[in-house]
């Protein structure tokens, strides 16, 4: 019997280290060992492992109600996080559609997005915008959202719809030109516009920040010019926060930054502190009100087995209540300031950029890269280049200490 995992060729990887367990930004292994977990597990403990307070929830939870088939049916734990999710969002978005995770939860918003139109019986709205390089997830839809500029899903591109991939300015500190960049690629968005707007049902962005195509950032001002030009056209926008979302761009939600409200949005990962799959696809009351109709084929037809799971969002609401508490506010707020009186590193490095809780370099090569993983591991220190791209996406229970640890030790493996 063999595990087959993700993101893995298994025939060249090394084999899997057994984790025993986690406590705060630590994991442990079966000698005793413990690691920092500086990328949170895949972007999803953001609150540190094995949280006593969300561990508590849960079981509370499960001795009341573990499940219940959410079509026609309700509870508290999800009206309760709903709820609390309200207060932090504009008042436009107050449509919550729950799924189990991020991939889900986009494909949701593009089935809305195309639905909607079709609905209102708009025609020939099947072409979607997306930024180069963008990720979405990896079922059929998400990834032919993200175009074949992905590197991850070129496999299965004669299966994907049409896509429009906006050019990317990326931006990092000491970026030149950077405004000369986004007005070109504004350029060719504008006369793919001409040609096509009325062709295409919505735009589909990761804001501010691309997680799966290295940590790469561009600027809230870019954002809010190609949000402006595709509403010229009736263009439906969402935004894919899966991982931009409860405080890793350094506000609740990324979005916060921009001028812009989406028609969609898209939550997981972080949302329930890195313990149950959970997601949610918020929807303005435009969208909502086109799925309204004595006809039933108008309505959503979509739905998982687990949709709204009550243990899920017991840990939700739990972990909500803890990131609006001080303590981790600061928290947040002390990581970030760190980052921005240490990017001094060396000239082994370039393109350094920094976003809320992320930090994000790059280096010559995916061989230095990989080497740098490699020491950082022997060091105690857990690190997922991207290519030629190492990030930092810790846990916000991390310390300063465990923060200058790493930087001082990921320093050296870079000048070797």
């Amino acid at each position: 019997m063999t595990i087959w995992r993700p993101f893995t060729q298994e025939k060249t990887a090394k084999a899997s280290i057994k984790i025993v367990k986690g406590l705060g930004p630590y994991l442990f292994v079966e000698d005793g060992k413990r690691y920092l977990d500086m990328i949170s597990s895949w972007w999803v403990n953001i609150l540190g492992h094995s949280n006593k307070e969300i561990a508590d929830a849960i079981y509370e939870q499960a001795k009341t109600l573990e499940h219940v088939i959410f079509a026609g049916f309700s509870h508290d734990p999800a009206q309760k996080l709903t709820d609390e999710l309200q207060k932090l969002l504009p008042k436009e978005l107050c449509y919550f559609f729950f799924s189990d995770n991020g991939s889900t939860a986009v494909e949701v918003a593009l089935k809305m997005a195309y639905q909607y139109f079709k609905n209102l019986k708009k025609k020939d709205r099947n072409i979607f915008i997306n930024l180069e390089g963008g990720y979405h997830g990896d079922t059929l839809g998400a990834m032919s959202a993200a175009g074949k500029s992905s590197d991850y899903h070129a496999t299965f591109s004669e299966f994907f719809f049409e896509t429009f991939s906006i050019d990317f300015p990326e931006f990092y500190i000491g970026v030149e030109n950077i405004e000369e960049k986004e007005e070109k690629s504004v350029e060719k968005l504008k006369s793919f516009l001409k040609r096509k707007g009325y062709n295409v049902c919505a735009l589909i962005v990761e804001p501010l920040i691309q997680g799966a195509a290295g940590m790469r950032t561009y600027r809230p001002e870019f954002l809010n010019r190609i949000v402006e030009e595709v509403r010229k056209y009736g263009i439906l926008v969402i935004f894919d926060e899966v991982m931009t979302g409860f405080f890793r761009a350094g506000t609740m939600f990324a979005m916060e930054q921009t001028t812009v409200v989406p028609d969609l949005i898209c939550l997981s990962k972080g949302i329930t502190g890195g313990f149950l799959p959970l997601s949610l696809t918020i929807a303005t009351g435009k969208i909502y009100k086109a799925f309204l109709s004595d006809d039933w084929k108008k309505a959503l037809i979509h739905g998982h087995s687990y949709t709204a799971n009550p243990i899920s969002c017991a840990a939700a609401c739990k972990s909500l209540e803890i990131l609006k508490r001080k303590e981790t506010q600061d928290n947040i707020k002390n990581i970030n300031h760190f980052y921005e009186h240490n990017t001094n590193f060396n000239s082994a490095i370039y393109k350094k950029r920094i976003q809320g809780t992320i930090f994000a370099i790059d280096v010559s090569d995916d061989i230095k890269a990989k080497k740098a993983r490699d020491e950082m591991f022997n060091m105690g220190v857990i690190i997922r280049p991207i290519n030629n791209s190492i990030y930092l996406i810790p846990p916000y229970c991390v310390g300063i200490d465990n923060l200058e640890y790493v930087f001082k030790n990921l320093e050296k493996s870079l000048l070797k």
